[in-house]
């Protein structure tokens, strides 16, 4: 069966940190199972095709908790460029190129440009009288099955991580880069338990590396570990147009450790953050967009009134991806 591969990003916003977009990786068709929008479901790549795709994630920070000039980010854009290639019924590799736009204080933007490049491989199994790896192709009965994938990556320190702001001076948070690669990896499980309902659960994380900065100063972000579950349905069908209309509802939570400034461990960063996210996927023919609102429903963070503009800390956030199987 024709798949379509559908990648979505979360882009995480700290209040001195630019973190980054992770690829979340999932596949839906008119039948079989759906893919929320920002969990990953467990999905790879049809053999020998490609998929492309562009996303947009618009964080806006919550305002008036401290005055002019203090406040720290009002908003942050975050732009995602994709290429995928399914090699195997059941390994894709991507590339992903990001694109951050970042405003720390009120009156312009202080930080914009093309970040660190990454790179990702999925390997897809399924259980079905025991494990195996997914085959070319499966029935309906088939993709009702238990499905699951192992995912891997790296950033590539392709990015201005010393890039300096209007006023000459470097903030980690609003570099271009980490300086060093980062590590990511996880494992998704997807089944769909009705004609319509599909369920995914998922489970990450991210660690980074100290990384030195042409004014002396060191940095280590602190690791981030997503456990994630989303309720995917099928809420529309036309077969003679090719076109599906799917409804998500998701959680996401998300655990950051502290950062790391010059060795030591550094004031309002880390904490633990739980998000409620309400989206649709649309699709026609070999193309989809997914569209979702994201926002903080609970927060545990570390010296939360110092963490303006941090994650956890947003009025909402707007996601909106594009895709292209070919």
């Amino acid at each position: 069966m024709k798949r379509l591969m559908l990648l979505s990003l979360v882009c995480s916003v700290l209040p001195a940190q630019a973190h980054h977009g992770v690829a979340s990786l999932g596949a839906a068709s008119l039948e079989g199972p759906g893919a929320p929008v920002e969990t990953s479901s467990s999905a790879t790549l049809p053999q020998g095709k490609w998929l492309a795709y562009l996303k947009v994630d618009h964080a806006r920070s919550e305002q008036g908790i401290l005055p002019p000039p203090e406040v720290e980010n009002d908003y942050n854009q975050y732009w995602m460029l994709g290429l995928g290639y399914g090699f195997t019924p059941w390994l894709s590799g991507y590339l992903f190129q990001p694109y951050n736009i970042k405003q720390d204080r009120p009156g312009g933007y202080e930080s914009e440009g093309f970040t660190d490049v990454s790179v990702m491989g999925v390997v897809g199994f399924k259980y079905d009288d025991g494990f195996m790896l997914v085959p070319a192709s499966e029935s309906l009965d088939d993709l009702m099955d238990w499905h699951f994938t192992l995912y891997g990556g790296l950033s590539l320190p392709t990015g201005d991580a010393d890039h300096r702001l209007s006023d000459g001076s470097i903030d980690p948070g609003m570099s271009l880069g980490f300086g060093k690669p980062s590590f990511s990896y996880g494992i998704t499980a997807t089944r769909q338990f009705s004609k319509n309902g599909t369920a995914v659960f998922e489970a990450s994380q991210i660690r980074f590396q100290e990384y030195e900065y042409d004014d002396g100063q060191t940095m280590t972000f602190g690791t981030e570990t997503r456990l994630n579950g989303a309720l995917a349905w099928r809420l529309m069908t036309d077969a003679q147009s090719r076109f599906r209309l799917d409804g998500n509802v998701e959680l996401n939570f998300l655990r950051l450790g502290r950062d790391e400034e010059n060795g030591a461990k550094a004031e309002a960063t880390g904490g633990d953050i739980l998000y409620a996210v309400l989206g649709a996927r649309l699709y026609k023919d070999n193309m989809s967009l997914g569209l979702a609102v994201k926002k903080p429903i609970w927060t545990d963070l570390n010296e939360e009134d110092d963490q303006q503009g941090a994650e956890g800390k947003e009025d909402y956030r707007l996601i909106a991806a594009f895709s292209v199987l070919f």
